[in-house]
């Protein structure tokens, strides 16, 4: 039996499915069993990027096509057809934009509905596309494996599906992400000039994000508050952020990083007083996951992924309203222990959560696909 898993998205282009990827290759070449193979399905510039995951029982070949191209939808099902001959094949992409008729029984990962569930913030054209080419996706894949409970329901909720056809296969943080040493807390300080105490929030600026009511929410908070630092990477279409920074006379008391090397993020993380996610929409939250691995108090939003994602293990705000977020990250700021309790319980949460498990998940995916 061939399990092929497409990893065209592993490029810094799709950072967050890259990562899902990535992590989800190296696990499942671990567990696959004796009489089962695993073939990682790239672009030839990724053959380097994956030669750690080939082993006995996995293999990577190549397939020159986009995920953006019209030509995969030629090119992905002949290479797929010359693998198969070999033996029973199965194809997972972990992207919509995908072969629709692959000629195999096909796993389709699923991570959200922004594009719905924003539409102020995306074109008309754009959100046109997405439905459409998800539900080519969705026609397509005999089963959709959703990143979190909540993910799933909306697929259920927005597009009909049958609900035995999704299952919920939750992300990880990468074993990276744990607690820092000393010497690696200094070293970041001394790299982005950070001060021994902030509020670190980490991610995209996109609307969703809810940036400009974290801005409000810390402007309430005492002048003497540790300084609120933003990083990750930055879209310019949405300066919201910054020119709520400007209006608000915070210019002195917020960091704007921008993206942040991966070697320095768990560092990052670890340095950080506390961690805030106020997004108004998750798939699943990673951030969260990552921080708490790190030993980092979070507080984050309560809807969406992000409650299943921090369990009891996080303070919970209603991110529309900015004096509960404000008298959040105060109530963390103003009590050590509450701050050591958290970060207890954010190590053994973040424990539950390991690519380990989401790997067997996806492969009972894989094995009920192929042997029914």
């Amino acid at each position: 039996m061939i399990f092929t898993l497409d990893v065209r998205t592993a490029t810094p282009h799709f950072p967050g499915i890259g990562r899902y990827v990535t992590n989800l290759a190296r696990s499942l070449a671990k567990q696959v069993h004796p009489d089962e193979s695993l073939l990682l399905l790239g672009s030839p510039e990724q053959t380097a990027q994956f030669a750690d995951v080939v082993a006995p029982g996995t293999q990577f070949v190549t397939c020159p096509a986009s995920p953006f191209g019209l030509e995969q939808q030629w090119r992905m099902p002949r290479r797929l057809r010359q693998e198969a001959r070999k033996s029973p094949m199965l194809y997972h992409s972990p992207y919509y934009l995908m072969p629709y008729r692959p000629g195999a029984p096909t796993l389709l990962t699923h991570y959200d509905l922004i594009p719905l569930h924003f539409p102020a913030y995306v074109p008309a054209r754009a959100r046109l596309l997405f439905r459409i080419m998800l539900w080519l996706a969705l026609r397509t894949a005999q089963h959709v494996a959703a990143i979190s409970e909540a993910s799933r329901r909306d697929l259920l909720t927005s597009f009909h599906l049958s609900p035995d056809r999704v299952t919920t296969t939750p992300l990880a943080p990468d074993p990276r992400f744990c607690p820092q040493s000393a010497t690696s807390l200094a070293e970041v300080r001394d790299a982005y000039a950070l001060p021994e105490s902030f509020v670190l929030y980490l991610g995209i600026n996109k609307p969703h994000k809810n940036l400009v009511a974290l801005l409000h929410a810390y402007a309430k908070l005492p002048t003497s508050a540790p300084p609120l630092v933003i990083a990750g990477a930055w879209d310019n279409r949405y300066p919201e952020a910054k020119q709520a920074a400007v209006t608000l006379n915070l210019t002195s008391r917020v960091r704007f990083l921008g993206p942040i090397a991966e070697i320095d993020l768990p560092a990052l993380y670890a340095a950080a007083t506390v961690f805030v996610f106020p997004s108004r929409y998750e798939g699943f939250g990673l951030p969260v996951l990552e921080a708490m691995a790190c030993g980092t108090p979070v507080a984050c939003s309560n809807v969406s992924s992000l409650p299943e994602v921090a369990g009891d293990a996080a303070l919970l705000f209603d991110p529309d309203d900015i004096v509960a977020i404000a008298q959040t990250l105060q109530r963390l700021l103003d009590e050590p222990s509450l701050r050591a309790d958290l970060r207890d319980r954010g190590l053994a949460q973040a424990a539950r959560f390991t690519w380990q498990r989401t790997a067997a998940l996806t492969l009972d995916i894989y094995r009920k696909l192929l042997y029914s």
